[in-house]
């Protein structure tokens, strides 16, 4: 048996600030080796530069649908329906690059920076509302879910109001624990949410992401209302989830590391190093980039055989020391933007800058503001979502 081989997939952190005590031994022992999955086996890619690899190479497949891909929860495979329209994250050439060109144009650093000001806007009336609230408050309810939650409902035109259904449904989603029948049930309720509100400006396109890909997708002959609904509903449970959890996590790391969080009082063009460094220290989607080999190909020595299922962990290539310096360190000056917490290759996160630009207003903005804040409670207490593929905190107490 491997050193892999004798840990079952997903794994869960023991520590909030540390991969599993397991990925270390893989990554240094046997780097390229076989995991048992809930309802089979996957090869686990360990190291930074496989990772990279398997990101960038075609012989990986993204497809979920495909019966072979490799799944973390028992029974997925099976709920799946392989007639289904794919979402961006499972599409391979070619479908892959025209659907992603398609909406690229929403997330170039000109259009985002005309965003800024209403980002700093939110975050500014967020940071209000904390500080009007009770003492200790939850920063996950009163800032790191509301900020991106209200910019990406501004940027689809979907109404704020029904934030709490779509987030309802969300949590199933991604829980692990969630049976693959909820889960579907889940995602359907959020489709069926969108498909309703992409008919209602079909009509009339308004002026936001959604409308105007109307506009140009009929412009091109290409639309398709259901393609439209799953890219609508990927960019509404990835534009919130992940961010949000991105900030509470962060807080609690400037937080616990006071001379870190120092340097960017004093000079906030240090901010946008610090967020990768966060970004590269917790890694919070650790296994979404898992792939189906379809094409025999050699990844670190080994020989991976078509119809074989891969997973590459982000979280272990961001603490590969072969990649980064003394990578368990948390190192705001480290400005190493090579690690792959946004993926890496032709599926890279579409919404990164955006992710990146309200790190940096939120964390130069909260800390100006609220220069007292501090944990209510001991980091031990913090409820963190080892229970969920997207990793982060259900609750936040702070005080000041």
């Amino acid at each position: 048996m491997t050193t892999a081989e004798k840990h079952e997939f997903p794994m869960s952190r023991t520590c909030p600030f540390a991969p599993p005590p397991a990925y270390e031994a893989i990554r240094e022992e046997e780097p390229v080796s076989r995991v048992r999955l809930p309802d089979g086996w996957a090869w686990v890619i360990s190291r930074h530069e496989d990772v990279r690899t398997v990101l960038n190479d075609r012989r990986f497949s993204a497809d979920r649908q495909h019966p072979d891909f490799p799944q973390l929860v028992k029974g997925e495979a099976a709920s799946r329906r392989p007639d289904e329209e794919r979402m961006l994250i499972a599409m391979d050439a070619p479908e892959h690059g025209p659907a992603r060109k398609a909406v690229l144009g929403e997330f170039t650093v000109r259009r985002l920076e005309a965003l800024r000001p209403r980002i700093q806007e939110i975050v500014d009336g967020q940071i209000d509302v904390l500080l009007a609230g009770p003492k200790p408050g939850d920063l996950v309810d009163a800032l790191s879910l509301p900020v991106p939650s209200l910019v990406i409902c501004e940027m689809l035109g979907v109404p704020y109001a029904d934030h709490e259904f779509f987030q309802e449904h969300t949590v199933k989603v991604i829980k692990q624990s969630t049976p693959p029948e909820e889960r579907w049930a889940a995602m359907g309720a959020i489709q069926g949410y969108m498909a309703d509100l992409i008919a209602a400006k079909e009509d009339n396109p308004p002026d936001d992401l959604l409308g105007r890909q109307i506009v140009k997708l009929r412009a091109a002959g290409t639309y398709r209302r259901t393609a439209l609904v799953n890219m609508g509903l990927l960019l509404l449970v990835a534009g919130h989830e992940t961010t949000a959890n991105m900030i509470s996590l962060s807080t609690v790391a400037f937080l616990r590391n006071p001379e870190q969080l120092a340097l960017i009082k004093a000079d906030p063009g240090r901010t946008l190093n610090a967020v990768e460094e966060m970004l590269r220290y917790f890694t919070i989607i650790d296994v979404a980039t898992a792939r189906l080999c379809v094409e025999d190909i050699e990844v670190g020595g080994q020989l991976i055989r078509a119809g074989e299922g891969v997973l590459a962990l982000g979280y272990s290539a961001n603490r590969d020391p072969r990649a980064f310096e003394n990578p368990d360190e948390l190192d705001i000056e480290r400005g190493a933007r090579h690690h792959v917490a946004f993926g890496f290759g032709p599926h890279q996160c579409l919404g990164q800058n955006l992710a990146r630009m309200e790190l940096q207003i939120v964390f130069d903005t909260l800390f100006r503001r609220v220069p007292t804040l501090e944990l209510a409670v001991d980091v031990d207490e913090l409820p963190f979502k080892d229970d969920a593929n997207i990793y982060g905190l259900y609750e936040l107490p702070v005080t000041w």
